[in-house]
């Protein structure tokens, strides 16, 4: 399966021009949306996102997955095959996180380039057909090796706020730990308690809690988080026991 990771959103023709690439070179593989709306033109947050998600999906899977600023620019197109799933975007952060928290990961720079490549639109020209070229088994495109630099520096785990989903429930770069349980999370001044879901506390209450995908989450139930505790992407957290 090809699962697509994009800022692109809903409207617009990006993601269908993409979708199209895919159905063409890939006939018969299954394409999953599987996030439009991650932080527009925020690699780094975007990529706490894509490494949680992943880990819930099967070896083999193929990531199509573009946030993309820096398009046209120096940055590289690279493959990534880590812990038996493929990554195909940008070297620019956005394929960092899986790469920190894998056991194994191999990066390959992306030689190959199109007839006709779009100096703005990487993810149709460029990303797609390799994309849908791995997820046939076709590894006869041109690369190199790419020897990532250590990425010690980048932490596995972001202690910020670095997606908000539909309900306004803030979505955190920390994966949950057993430390953690029974701790008060703070952020933005608000010192909030931990709770297992909605239903546990009482309306209005805002809490924290580890949501479906393994990440820690700031919700307030029957409320947004985002709007009641006045919270925005970048907002650090910190436990205190």
């Amino acid at each position: 399966m090809i699962f697509l990771f994009t800022d692109f959103g809903s409207e617009g023709p990006y993601l269908g021009q993409m979708e199209a690439v895919l159905r063409l070179r890939a006939p018969g593989v299954d394409i999953v949306n599987l996030v439009s709306n991650a932080p527009m033109g925020e690699p780094r947050w975007s990529s706490y996102l894509l490494a949680a998600l992943c880990k819930q999906l099967p070896t083999g899977s193929v990531f199509l997955a573009v946030v993309d600023p820096g398009v046209g620019g120096e940055r590289l197109p690279v493959v990534l095959q880590a812990d038996g799933q493929w990554f195909v975007g940008p070297d620019n952060g956005l394929l960092n996180t899986v790469a920190a928290q894998s056991a194994e990961a191999e990066w390959r720079v992306i030689d190959w380039r199109p007839r006709m490549l779009s100096s703005s639109f990487h993810g149709r020209d460029l990303f797609a057909p390799i994309a849908a070229r791995i997820a046939t088994h076709d590894f006869s495109w041109a690369s190199h090796n790419h020897q990532k630099p250590d990425l010690i520096e980048w932490p596995s785990d972001l202690a910020e706020i670095i997606y908000f989903d539909h309900y306004g429930n803030a979505i955190t770069g920390m994966r949950h730990r057993t430390e953690y349980c029974g701790m008060t999370l703070c952020a933005n001044g608000q010192s909030l308690r931990q709770a297992n879901t909605f239903c546990s506390v009482p309306a209005t209450q805002a809490f924290w809690y580890q949501n479906s995908i393994g990440l820690i989450e700031i919700a307030v139930n029957c409320g947004r988080a985002d709007r009641d505790l006045e919270l925005s992407l970048g907002t650090a957290i910190s436990f205190k026991a």
